[in-house]
């Protein structure tokens, strides 16, 4: 692609050579004189002078900088958006495998891709163009939205619901039950039914190993937006707030409440 083209696609103002090809995106370290980088930090502007990339996204221009400047309001999501021209992950055809084990009563939209030894159970419901890789599981009574995507041995337990254009990553586990027990006389614990429910809202990306544990009578609830990273717990009856950021490694303990664009960084409790 040229740069100009490039350029134009992405709203940016070009100062340099417009007839680059660009053949990908890299690293500031890695690029070479055919790819796009970008200096969306400024305590990286100093590599900026060394890389090798025949253009960088800049938020400013900079004077003396050899590879051509795209200037940006915003480099970083503009890197981003330029990286989906180049590269987008394999998307499996429509269709049920064989080997997939759907319930008679589950209801599955249009388009739908669902890999072998993924399960649905009785009475879910999955929206159009779902994705479901290879030893999901779909509980009874689940309802999903459209556009969902779960990668491999993923799970949505029972009665939970999951909105529109949501991601689990390998081995989320969406309303697992919560650490709920009642202390016995002998000193033994008694499980408390966890009998509510894990509500995960539109356009939420969980990470790999995450948990969302199901309410203990109503409902856990992460809101419209949120990104949760790897190996991130979320205890019973939460209710994580609009676009907040949970870091790997964070745990939030039963019934607490994050508010609207909070950020939780690595191993906070």
């Amino acid at each position: 692609m040229k740069l100009s083209d490039l350029a134009a696609r992405l709203g940016c103002e070009l100062r340099g050579d417009a007839s680059i090809a660009i053949t990908g995106v890299a690293g500031m370290e890695q690029a070479s004189e055919t790819e796009l980088t970008s200096l969306h930090n400024s305590k990286y502007a100093p590599k900026a002078k060394h890389t090798r990339a025949g253009a960088i996204l800049v938020k400013t221009y900079i004077e003396g900088l050899r590879p051509a400047q795209l200037i940006s309001k915003n480099p970083y999501l503009d890197f981003a958006r330029a990286l989906e021209m180049f590269y987008q992950p394999p998307k499996p055809a429509p269709g049920i495998h064989p080997l997939a084990s759907i319930a008679p009563t589950a209801k599955i939209g249009a388009n739908a891709s669902i890999g072998p030894f993924a399960a649905v159970g009785e009475h879910a419901v999955i929206g159009v163009n779902a994705v479901l890789h290879p030893h999901v599981t779909i509980y009874e009574g689940a309802q999903i939205g459209d556009d969902f995507l779960a990668h491999s041995h993923a799970v949505v337990r029972e009665f939970c619901r999951v909105g529109h254009r949501v991601v689990l990553q390998n081995h989320v586990v969406i309303g697992g039950d919560g650490y709920g027990f009642a202390k016995q006389s002998d000193g033994s614990h008694y499980k408390i039914v966890q009998s509510g429910v894990a509500v995960i809202e539109d356009d939420v990306e969980i990470g790999a190993n995450s948990t969302v544990d199901r309410g203990a009578l109503a409902e856990t609830r992460v809101r419209r937006g949120t990104k949760i990273d790897n190996l991130v717990h979320i205890g019973h009856n939460c209710d994580i707030g609009e676009d907040v950021i949970l870091v790997m490694g964070t745990g939030i303990s039963g019934s607490s409440t994050v508010g609207k664009g909070a950020v939780l960084a690595g191993q906070v409790g």
